[in-house]
């Protein structure tokens, strides 16, 4: 996978972080990337060991989707189209998010069932502004336009297949989260990806020492 270089998409992540810190309840921390799904020797190696520890059917089983913080979707319908996919497009999912998230962690043994395929892209969108506004308020009312726009102009979402990585919380980047998301927007025909994650963390307390001195409020750990 080959990161896109896109100035749009650093600038509006940086926005939201932004508005995170000046106006938000949490701080929000962001990866808005753009891959090439061009395979790199790393990914060929990654492709040729899925493949040799899946079953010969070329399809990787998929979890029914999940909204928010990992709760099931009440709308959850199952089938094979929705619940599977195949071993190429696991392969893509699974080295996209090694690209975005090494070297401090390494997805290349996640499971297919840590993935969800998303039916509708209104579910999808509905998510992740309810997300924002639960965070940012009336501030995110002013960016949300833009920022589908920003979104659509690079992988054009309407010809997207959507899908989900429902955090393994024990071991991965959103054990600390008060919530999370990570959808990809998998453009076959551009033989692109858009990986869009969000995990808002809080804002770390340090408590006053044996002087009296006052409470003061700091921004959350950096990761």
């Amino acid at each position: 996978m080959k990161l896109l270089e896109n100035v749009y998409l650093d600038c509006l992540s940086e926005l939201i972080h932004t508005l995170s810190l000046t106006t938000g309840s949490c701080r929000l921390q962001l990866k808005l990337e753009s891959y090439s799904c061009k395979m790199t020797g790393d990914d060929k190696k990654l492709l040729k060991q899925i493949t040799n520890t899946s079953e010969d059917t070329g399809l990787q089983a998929l979890s029914p989707p999940c909204l928010g913080y990992g709760f099931p979707s009440p709308t959850t319908s199952t089938g094979q189209e929705q619940d599977a996919c195949s071993t190429k497009t696991f392969h893509c999912l699974v080295s996209t998010l090694n690209a975005s998230f090494r070297p401090d962690y390494d997805f290349s043994f996640a499971k297919s069932e840590e993935f969800s395929r998303i039916p509708n892209l209104n579910t999808v969108t509905q998510d992740i502004q309810n997300m924002f506004y639960t965070s940012l308020g009336d501030s995110f009312t002013d960016i949300k336009e833009e920022m589908w726009n920003t979104i659509d102009r690079e992988i054009q979402i309407g010809d997207c297949s959507l899908y989900r990585y429902n955090a393994d919380l024990d071991s991965d980047p959103y054990g600390e989260a008060l919530w999370y998301f990570n959808y990809f927007f998998y453009n076959k025909k551009m033989k692109r990806i858009l990986f869009f994650s969000c995990q808002a963390q809080p804002y770390a307390a340090e408590t006053s020492d044996d002087d009296g001195d006052v409470l003061q409020w700091t921004r959350g750990r950096q990761q």
